[in-house]
């Protein structure tokens, strides 16, 4: 049967045809019923749902009436005990019990960004709806409120979805509709202001924003919420685009019951302090409580999972994973500067909140972590789950305590019915199981797991066995953790020997196992049948075809493996599943499956990082190989800083001769270590020199092309022999030969050369778009839309550079978005479009604040200042300027090229200050040094200073000797048309000789001039 009350009170048999009920009272007494189906339902609360206050003097004896009559349609299905009546249904059957778990499981999906499944669940859930909830039951007024607001809920966060999705167009309608429904409710006005700013109607979205304050302030005497403001502001900023919401909370298997009171007091804590840590033994519920209060809140939530990590890992590199950023982008060399830095500068305005869980074993560093994040960025919270406090100032802590009788209870039974369908409960027994499992949620669900194969006389029987061996020790101490070792301990006994085999060996895998994985590494003709007998015993879970076990029986567990001698055999399968599963991978990371081969190497990062770490101990050499093998994803994902400190380990055994048949990979573990501790460092220098032997000597194609490419990152262009040919080095595969187009586009631009730079470059883009690497059409890409500013094609140059950011977005390199975003505003700045690039600057920056980059939120200020000082606000400039001064003070390129214009800049604003131009003159010269990939930039940037301080002749002798140094002219350039303009103006008909003269210049006589 299955039965619905979002509505009025329906039930259909099993082949769908509609049951009549009865009258009113009847469907009354279902719908009560139902809202607690397979519980007892008191029999105080059906008198008061069938006749509130005014029940008949024989209430009793009416309630037995209308019971009988339900029965007639529903035979055995309604039970009576002694304190009331129980329906024997299972909540599957029920419209509302599934509505509130698919709106549950979208939120979630929400909360991790998969807006097509959050789609698909939430409309599914609201489909179920007829009309008003419990409308057969008008005294359940309390219940029938709930699901109406996570009706509203669910209609809100489909709306959102969709938003994000792009994918419903009547979305700005149907928000209008839902406004005039509920006109004081806030969320619904936040997403019509997103919908009418994707729409182009900014006006319009600030016009609700108005509405919406007004009305707030005449109905209610308040203000618009934060969120709603915080809008209101995205649309003023044109930052108003669709929000996701970091890292997917993880996904529940199972409904949440008991603990909703709770939820919503951490939940609130949240709300008055900023550090809210739940404290507790394992076992307790701290992470699913955690989740469930997470799940309620609104914004941005990042899960951090510590579990995974040894206690010598650094911390900040999980939140950093967590938050979706990487320690350096895919198009540079080097990392993005110190780790916390950067978590600050990301976290430092955001509204989010941190769920970190498993603190326990890591709780010094996470302790230490945690406070600097909560001292620099005043907008974030943290959600801790521990077994010990982190005893930092401002820590709110809340013990999670056993479930209560009741709940306890409740949990039983739900998981009782997920095993079998026809449990009965009986409410003495199950206390009593609940009470001497001390209420831990984790031993209930155990024990309740078994009612697949056992009685529930049986269960307690031989609970009671467990717990009088307890009782002979000492129970006070750590009495919960005895507890719940004990049922663990009592369902190993339970399992089969080959059950035990594979829960063992499982406890192998650091966050999780695939079907494959399991199957090789178990290494039992059956497993995947023994994988779902532990599942279905609660001993691991399954989801998404992952197979995990929570961190207090994988403990238990790990002892077993420990215990049973078998555990270097099994943790070397494990390795060797890893090195092939990675050797399979490195050649599709250059391929049009690259995506799809990278999401599985994320997939398994934390199992590939303890692989590879275990082998550093006890096989170096296998370590060797699968750290070259892993270059080119560790170089595609920014993870050089992650992995630097094995790479430094792996050296210091090794040595500097480089082991037969893994001479590559051992330059790739330097080149890995030289990233980021830089080439010139005293202890890399011998480890240089012994890679540059490989390099050198090579006489056929690399098997790992990583080589070239990191080679070239960290020690430069290869200086190759004139006695052989560099084709020698290069296959035919299309890959290689595609960067070796690449590399000449490049050689070309260093040396002046712009058709020999486009050629490289267009058949780079041809051999990369036949291969479908991603990584190399975005680079050449990049590359050709720089040429086609130069040509004055600022069409071309923009369709090509939206190209590239397509590209770099399929690749997550958010990082590098914000890079090529910057570039885009600085090609719509050249081109006159000033407001594009304003938008274009503004979205960088936010880009690069939220992922913590110093050099482009400079740069971005930088542009917003140049566009303020063309637009005559010098205030608004000036200071941009000082900020983006302020945030490029790293010892990069990249950032000496930011100063260099940004000084620029400042000298045009003291145009009527001679002495403080020579001043920003001379600064702009020293800064330039060393800056040959922007060399024709600073030399157009010197003749601007140099029409500042009157002298014409200087300037057009410089913008000569930038056409030079860059082998070309730009065409359309409204920047140096100024300059030009300008130049002329003070030195007449001369300009044309002296630009002749710059133009006569060699190369290095235009770099010399130009103080590079």
């Amino acid at each position: 049967m299955r039965f619905g009350v979002l509505g009025s009170t329906l039930m259909w048999s099993a082949d769908g045809e509609q049951v009549n009920v009865g009258g009113p009272r009847v469907r009354t007494l279902l719908t009560l019923l139902l809202l607690d189906a397979g519980q007892i339902v008191p029999t105080e609360r059906l008198i008061d749902g069938l006749y509130g206050e005014d029940p008949p003097a024989n209430a009793t004896n009416a309630l037995q009436a209308q019971v009988s009559r339900l029965r007639r349609v529903l035979p055995g299905e309604i039970e009576l005990h002694p304190s009331g009546y129980r329906l024997a249904v299972n909540w599957v059957d029920i419209d509302a019990h599934v509505f509130a778990r698919l709106a549950a499981d979208g939120r979630h999906a929400l909360a991790g960004g998969d807006h097509t499944r959050t789609a698909k669940l939430l409309r599914e859930a609201l489909q179920l709806w007829r009309g008003p909830a419990l409308s057969d039951a008008p005294l359940a007024d309390a219940e029938a409120a709930r699901l109406e607001e996570l009706r509203l809920t669910a209609t809100e966060d489909l709306f959102e979805a969709e938003l994000s999705a792009g994918d419903n167009p009547a979305l700005v309608a149907e928000l209008r509709q839902l406004i005039a429904r509920n006109p004081l409710r806030e969320r619904p006005r936040s997403l019509l202001m997103r919908a009418l700013y994707a729409a182009g109607r900014q006006a319009e979205a600030l016009e609700v924003f108005e509405e919406a304050r007004t009305l707030l302030a005449d109905e209610l005497g308040t203000d618009p919420s934060p969120e709603l403001t915080e809008t209101h502001m995205a649309v003023l900023r044109s930052e108003a685009g669709p929000k996701t919401r970091r890292r997917a909370l993880p996904a529940q298997l199972t409904s949440f019951v008991g603990r909703a009171e709770e939820r919503d007091y951490v939940a609130a804590l949240l709300g008055t302090s900023r550090l809210v840590t739940l404290l507790g033994p394992g076992g307790a519920g701290k992470t699913r409580l955690a989740v469930e209060a997470a799940g309620t809140l609104d914004g941005e939530i990042c899960f951090v999972d510590l579990a995974a990590l040894a206690e010598d890992d650094l911390v900040a590199h999980a939140v950093v994973a967590a938050l979706g950023l990487r320690d350096a982008g895919m198009f540079s060399a080097a990392a993005t500067g110190d780790i916390v830095d950067r978590l600050t500068t990301a976290l430092a305005d955001r509204p989010v909140l941190l769920l970190v869980d498993n603190c326990e074993h890591v709780i010094a560093d996470i302790a230490l972590l945690v406070h600097e994040l909560l001292a620099a960025c005043p907008r974030l919270r943290v959600l801790a789950t521990s077994r010990e406090a982190l005893g930092i100032t401002g820590e709110t802590i809340h013990p999670v305590s056993r479930l209560t009788p009741d709940a306890a209870r409740k949990l039983f039974a739900d998981r009782a019915m997920a095993v079998r369908r026809d449990f009965v409960m009986d409410a003495a027994v199950v206390d009593r199981i609940c009470a001497g499992l001390d209420g831990l949620p984790l031993a209930i669900e155990l024990a309740a797991a078994r009612l697949r194969t056992l009685s529930l006389a049986d269960i307690a029987a031989r609970l009671d066995d467990r717990f009088q061996l307890l009782s002979r020790g000492d129970r006070t101490k750590a009495q919960r953790h005895q507890t719940l070792h004990a049922v663990v301990d009592w369902s190993w006994d339970l399992l089969s020997p080959d059950e035990q085999a594979v829960a063992r060996r499982l406890t192998v895998f650091t966050g999780g196992a695939s079907l494959a994985a399991a199957e090789r590494v178990c290494a039992l003709p059956d497993t995947i049948d023994l994988l779902a007998d532990l599942v279905d015993k609660s001993l691991i879970e399954v989801a998404d075809g992952r197979y995990r076990m929570l961190d207090t029986i994988r403990a238990f567990c790990a002892g077993h493996l420990v215990d049973s001698g078998e555990e270097d055999t099994v943790r070397d399968a494990h390795l060797a599943y890893f090195v092939e599963l990675v050797q399979t991978a490195e050649p599709h990371l250059r391929g049009s499956e690259q995506l799809g081969w990278i999401a599985l190497l994320n997939t398994e990062h934390a199992n590939i990082l303890a692989a590879l770490r275990r082998a550093v101990q006890t096989a170096p050499l296998t370590a060797l190989l699968l750290a070259g093998e892993l270059a080119s994803y560790w170089y595609l994902r920014g993870l050089r800083a992650e992995v630097a400190p094995i790479a430094t380990e792996l050296l210091a055994k090794i040595g500097t001769t480089p082991p037969d048949g893994l001479s590559e990979e051992y330059v790739l573990c330097v080149l890995i270590a030289a990233i980021v501790h830089g080439a010139e460092t005293p202890w890399l220098l011998p480890h240089m020199a012994a890679a540059r032997t490989v390099v050198f000597a090579q006489t056929a194609t690399p098997r790992l092309p990583a080589v070239v490419v990191l080679w070239a990152l960290t020690a430069g262009p290869l200086d190759w022999p004139d006695d052989r040919p560099i084709e020698s080095f290069f296959d035919d595969s299309g890959w290689l030969q595609s960067l070796r187009h690449f590399s000449t586009g490049w050689n070309g631009l260093f040396t002046g050369d712009v058709s020999t730079a486009r050629a490289g470059f267009e058949q780079a883009l041809v051999g990369y778009r036949a291969v479908g690497d991603r990584w190399g059409m975005s680079n050449a890409v990049d590359a050709l839309a720089m040429l086609a500013h130069w040509r004055g094609e600022f069409d071309e140059a923009l369709r090509l550079t939206d190209e590239a950011i397509s590209l770099t977005a399929e690749l997550e390199g958010i990082e590098d978005l914000a890079d090529l975003t910057c570039r885009r505003a600085d090609r719509r700045l050249h081109s006159g479009d000033l407001a594009g690039a304003q938008a274009d600057y503004a979205r960088a920056e936010t880009l690069a604040r939220r992922t913590g980059i110093p050099e482009t939120i400079a740069n971005a200020q930088r542009g917003l200042a140049d566009i303020a000082r063309l637009q005559g606000r010098r205030d608004d400039s000036r200071r941009l300027y000082e900020l983006a001064l302020a945030g490029s003070r790293a010892d990069t390129v990249g950032a000496s090229g930011v100063r260099t214009a940004v000084l620029v800049g400042l000298a045009h604003l003291a145009s009527g200050d001679p002495a403080r131009v020579r001043e920003l003159h001379a600064q702009v010269r020293a800064t330039a040094q060393g800056l040959h990939l922007v060399a024709a930039d600073v030399a157009e940037g010197l003749a601007s200073l140099s029409v500042l301080e009157g002298d014409g002749t200087q300037a057009a002798l410089m913008l000569g000797a930038a056409v030079v140094v860059r082998g070309t002219e730009v065409v359309g350039d409204t920047e140096v048309a100024r300059t030009i303009a300008a130049a002329r103006d003070l030195i007449g008909d001369d300009f044309d000789a002296a630009y002749r003269r710059g133009l006569s210049l060699s190369r290095p006589e235009a770099l010399s001039l130009a103080g590079i």
